[in-house]
């Protein structure tokens, strides 16, 4: 696995990334002994950054996650894990914490259900509208100086946000949203990372299954189920668009996901993608992806079979839309 340095300050990780969310639930059931051996395996396979989020299940993932890192050298591993955001009994989100007296509040649950005395990356899952960026990021920093976090890293902020984040102190990366169907880092916050030094990770690399996915149906407690871009209409059209990419895929010999996940890596050596995944099967695949070599001419096949504009409908529902920094 080749590697990848997240930012001028960050850590220097596997070339590809793990998402553990989908290891709860959220697009469907998840075996669980299935998803510890894949966060063993992909660990063994280099990929050394490991994303969760102590809202994800309700604090359900950190402990799967926890479940694998005992069997795991702990230096082995790039634990990436956000906070902040408020999870009511029942489902459902009400809201996000960013004051400095949650962040170390929130940050003790997550060790203690992680079973680990640091984390590496540690990062606000979304703006507080109500609490100054600098102020969270504050917090954060009292933490790195006591050594319980190494580096810190943002999600889903626009570039007057990181600025002002950055100023407080060195941010590693941001996490957001960046896929083929899904190009608006593209409007300024990624030319205001390169500037800082900042690091992209970027999840959504297979659009929830848009790109790659099979399952064209979607149970309770799965997030697609009200994304506007798996209704009706939109979800044909964005099924009918990843279907142009096939002919590339096949000439190239690799799946028309693995594309994807190449394509995402090939906009620079800044930017790591995070594949969500929750088996072995389709962990050698995002690995394959990797050694995939995309030129100028893969490049532009790829663009004109899905233009920056080729999604219909939004990437989360309206309240969530709402709640993004990255999207004003």
């Amino acid at each position: 696995m080749q590697t990848r340095q997240l930012g001028t300050t960050g850590p220097v990780v596997g070339a590809v990334a793990l998402g553990c969310m989908g290891m709860s639930g959220v697009y469907g059931p998840a075996d669980e002994d299935e998803s510890v051996a894949t966060i063993r395996a992909a660990v063994d396979a280099g990929v050394t950054l490991v994303d969760t989020g102590d809202f994800y299940a309700m604090g359900h993932n950190e402990l799967l996650v926890g479940r694998a890192l005992r069997e795991l050298p702990r230096d082995d591993v790039t634990l990436s894990v956000k906070f902040g955001a408020m999870r009511p009994p029942g489902g459902g989100m009400g809201g996000f914490d960013g004051r400095p007296e949650a962040v170390g509040n929130f940050l003790s649950y997550s060790l203690v259900r992680l079973g680990v005395d640091h984390v590496d990356i540690y990062r606000p899952a979304r703006l507080d509208p109500d609490v100054p960026i600098e102020d969270t990021v504050g917090a954060i920093a009292d933490l790195v100086e006591k050594g319980f976090v190494r580096h810190i890293g943002l999600s889903e902020v626009g570039a007057d946000t990181l600025r002002r984040a950055a100023a407080v102190h060195p941010i590693s990366d941001l996490q957001i949203e960046y896929s083929l169907l899904t190009r608006g880092i593209e409007n300024g916050i990624l030319s205001t990372c390169r500037e800082l030094g900042i690091g992209i990770t970027a999840y959504g690399v297979l659009s929830r299954g848009l790109i790659g996915g099979g399952t064209t149906t979607f149970g309770n407690g799965d997030f697609r189920a009200a994304s506007p871009r798996f209704q009706g209409e939109n979800f044909d059209r964005n099924r009918a668009a990843v279907a142009e990419l096939e002919p590339t895929a096949d000439r190239l010999g690799i799946t028309v996901g693995q594309l994807a996940i190449a394509w995402v890596a090939a906009q620079g050596d800044d930017i790591v993608p995070v594949v969500g995944i929750k088996s072995r099967t389709r962990l050698d695949e995002a690995v394959q992806a990797m050694r995939a070599t995309l030129d100028a001419d893969d490049l532009a096949a790829i663009a004109a079979a899905v233009p920056r504009d080729a999604a219909q409908g939004s990437r989360y529902p309206e309240a969530a839309m709402a709640a993004l920094d990255s999207e004003r």
